[in-house]
C-alpha cells in the first residue's frame, strides 16, 4: 500500500527522520514503536502531507505522493488521526461526522439557493451513514452530545468514526491509547480489528502500550533516532539486541528476554 524510501526530515541542523525506509502491506495493521523522539510522529506527518520531506520518496499503490497536501491525500483515502483529538467542540457528535465528506452540495452558494431538494436528500444520506458509524463504534447513545464534552477515549472513537465517513483506504493512528482507559481502549481495538477484517482498512498505529500493539499489530516496526531499527512480530522486536539497547535500555534486557 505504502512504500517509504530513504526519507529524511531536517529541522535546521536537527535530523528528525534519518533515512527511514519501510513498506506498509495492504490490508495489514502495522505497529510503529520507539522511544519518545524516535521520529515516529514526524514520519507520520511526512507521509500524511503535513510536512514535506527534506529528501526521499513516498508512494501509495505505486503513485508518487511525496509532499502532496493533506486534502489531496484525503481524497485518495489516506487519513491520519492525532495524539490530541481534533473535534468541533460545540457541535454534536453526529454533526462532527456529517461534516467530514468533502464536496457537499450545501457548500455551493448556487446549490444553497436553487438546489435545496438535492441538499436535503444528501443530508438525509449523511445522517443515515453517521448513525450507522455511531452504532458500529457503540457510541450511538452519544449522538446528540456536544463533542467537546466527550472523554479522551470517546474522542478517539469519534476520530476513528470520521475515517469511516469517507471509506478510508489507509489510516495512520497516532497514540490512539494516550489518555484512554482500558475499557475504551479495548473498544477502540475491537473497532480497528473489525474495520480491518470486515472493510479492508489498512492501519498504521503509533502506540506505547505493548499489550495493545501485541493484540492488533503484525508486523511491528521499531524506530530510534530517526532510523528504522527492526521489523517483525512483537516477539522478534523484544528479542532484538539493538532494539533493547536503543529503546528500552540495558537494564531491562534480562527481563525482556524472559518475557519473549
Amino acid at each position: 500500500m505504502i512504500v517509504i524510501e530513504d526519507v529524511h526530515k531536517y529541522f535546521g541542523g536537527f535530523c528528525a527522520v534519518d533515512g527511514a525506509t519501510m513498506q506498509i502491506r495492504d490490508g495489514s495493521i502495522t505497529g510503529l514503536i520507539g522511544p519518545n523522539g524516535a521520529g515516529k510522529t514526524t514520519l507520520f506527518n511526512v507521509i500524511a502531507g503535513v510536512l514535506k520531506p527534506s529528501s526521499g520518496r513516498v508512494t501509495m499503490k505505486g503513485e508518487d505522493i511525496t509532499g502532496l497536501p493533506p486534502h489531496e491525500l484525503f481524497h485518495k483515502g489516506l487519513l491520519r488521526t492525532f495524539q490530541i483529538a481534533h473535534e468541533f467542540a460545540s457541535m454534536s457528535v453526529r454533526e462532527n461526522l456529517m461534516m467530514v465528506p468533502g464536496g457537499q452540495s450545501g457548500e455551493s452558494l448556487m446549490q444553497a439557493w436553487f438546489g435545496r431538494r438535492g441538499i436535503a436528500q444528501e443530508e438525509r444520506a449523511l445522517l443515515q451513514k453517521a448513525d450507522e458509524v455511531l452504532e458500529f463504534l457503540t457510541i450511538d447513545h452519544l449522538a446528540e452530545e456536544k463533542a467537546g464534552n466527550l472523554s479522551g477515549g470517546q474522542k478517539k472513537l469519534l476520530e476513528l468514526g470520521r475515517t469511516m465517513m469517507v471509506d478510508a483506504r489507509i489510516v495512520f493512528l497516532d497514540e490512539v491509547g494516550a489518555g484512554v482507559n482500558r475499557t475504551l481502549l479495548n473498544t477502540i481495538g475491537d473497532a480497528i480489528i473489525r474495520l480491518n477484517k470486515e472493510r479492508g482498512y489498512t492501519f498504521v498505529v503509533i502506540e506505547h502500550d505493548m499489550d495493545f500493539i501485541e493484540r492488533l499489530c503484525d508486523p511491528v516496526i521499531c524506530m530510534a533516532e530517526g532510523k528504522v531499527l527492526a521489523e517483525g512480530t512483537l516477539a522478534d522486536i523484544k528479542a532484538n539486541e539493538q532494539v533493547i539497547e536503543a529503546y528500552l535500555g540495558t537494564g531491562l534486557k534480562n527481563k525482556l528476554k524472559e518475557e519473549a
